[in-house]
């Protein structure tokens, strides 16, 4: 009976009474393909793994050929690397609203990329812009007008106390050009649109669509994100100034109905305090709330995990990171373009 123990890359079985007639030797949990002999001899060379086996011969009764079962096998392998030890990090995960954060990022830069060397499904810009723009219209124009009329019942009786009747126009075309328009409808547009953008693509994320794309050779960014994108980019200005032409409109018509200031008044003061830019402004504001509004609910819709719930879980979050960022980006941009401005209120006078 021969044994043989830390068994090295190389070894070598000298007695012929451990290897059968035909020169092959019977090895347990080993692949016979794996082993050769070099011939009938004194001695056989076979290969091994490098790790350290230890194997134990025992005789069989059966065929009178000797059997080696694998016994134990130690897992560390003369060449093999030490494993490092584990630190925080290998263990950290960054948290989710982290990396949804950077995928905001990460998606507005492939949006402008792909637009400017005109990769755009203008096909698909088409239909979402018809949805972002005259779909939107009735439920921005209704919104404008009563918070054009409930502004003015603020404004109108203040004023009407102090004598400056003729001031309540201006103040109210100031307050509807730079902040209410602007920001009104981006709300309305985040409510309406940005849940549906968020609703849609996560539905697709979570039942696997946009892989189909990709293994259909679309990208993604291409036929989903950007055409959104751009709709509402679009869409945005032009729904901003129809909410102030009707919110002027039906507060003049509040002011001259209820209160006795004439229409004619109103407008003269409005036109006396209004400026081109503060129109331009108004229009480049809503651009960027449109952006935002597109981009945060399409990165929170294609980053959606966990079924029906996280698709829910992530319409919800990305209404409500839209409003924070149009807040944000409304003081800011108020902030660049109207730090100085003084003269407009001097002319409501």
């Amino acid at each position: 009976m021969q044994t043989a123990s830390q068994l090295r890359p190389i070894f070598y079985f000298s007695s012929r009474s451990s290897i059968k007639s035909d020169g092959w030797i019977k090895l347990g949990g080993w692949n016979s393909s794996t082993l050769s002999s070099t011939g009938r001899g004194q001695s056989l060379r076979f290969l091994t793994p490098t790790r350290k086996t230890r194997l134990f011969v025992l005789s069989n009764t059966d065929d009178g050929c000797p059997y080696a079962p694998v016994l134990e096998e130690e897992s560390s392998a003369n060449h093999a690397p030490c494993s490092e030890p584990e630190t925080f990090f290998s263990k950290w995960s960054p948290p989710r609203y982290l990396w949804r954060g950077l995928s905001v990022l990460v998606l507005a830069g492939q949006v402008i990329i792909r637009t400017l060397k005109g990769k755009v499904h203008w096909r698909n810009t088409l239909q979402q812009l018809e949805r972002v723009g005259p779909k939107s219209v009735g439920v921005c124009l209704l919104t404008s007008a009563f918070v054009g009329m409930a502004f003015t019942i603020q404004f109108v009786r203040e004023f009407t106390r102090l004598g400056l009747n003729r001031s309540v126009g201006g103040v109210l075309a100031l307050a509807f050009s730079r902040e209410l328009s602007p920001v009104v409808t981006s709300i309305v547009v985040a409510g309406r649109i940005g849940s549906a953008f968020a609703a849609e693509l996560g539905t697709m994320q979570v039942s696997e669509q946009t892989d189909t794309l990709r293994v259909l050779g679309s990208n993604p960014v291409d036929y989903l994100v950007t055409p959104r994108v751009i709709a509402s980019s679009l869409a945005l200005p032009f729904l901003t100034l129809m909410c102030f032409t009707v919110g002027m409109a039906s507060s003049a018509l509040l002011a001259d109905g209820v209160y006795g200031i004439s229409i004619n008044i109103i407008l003269d003061s409005a036109q006396r305090a209004l400026r081109s830019w503060d129109i331009i402004s108004a229009m480049i504001k809503s651009q960027v709330f449109g952006m935002i509004i597109s981009i945060v609910s399409c990165a929170w819709g294609v980053t959606t995990m966990g079924g029906a719930k996280g698709v829910g879980e992530s319409t919800t979050s990305a209404v409500v990171i839209s409003l924070v960022g149009i807040f944000m980006a409304d003081f800011a941009l108020s902030y660049c373009f109207f730090q100085g401005a003084g003269d407009s209120l001097k002319n409501c006078v």
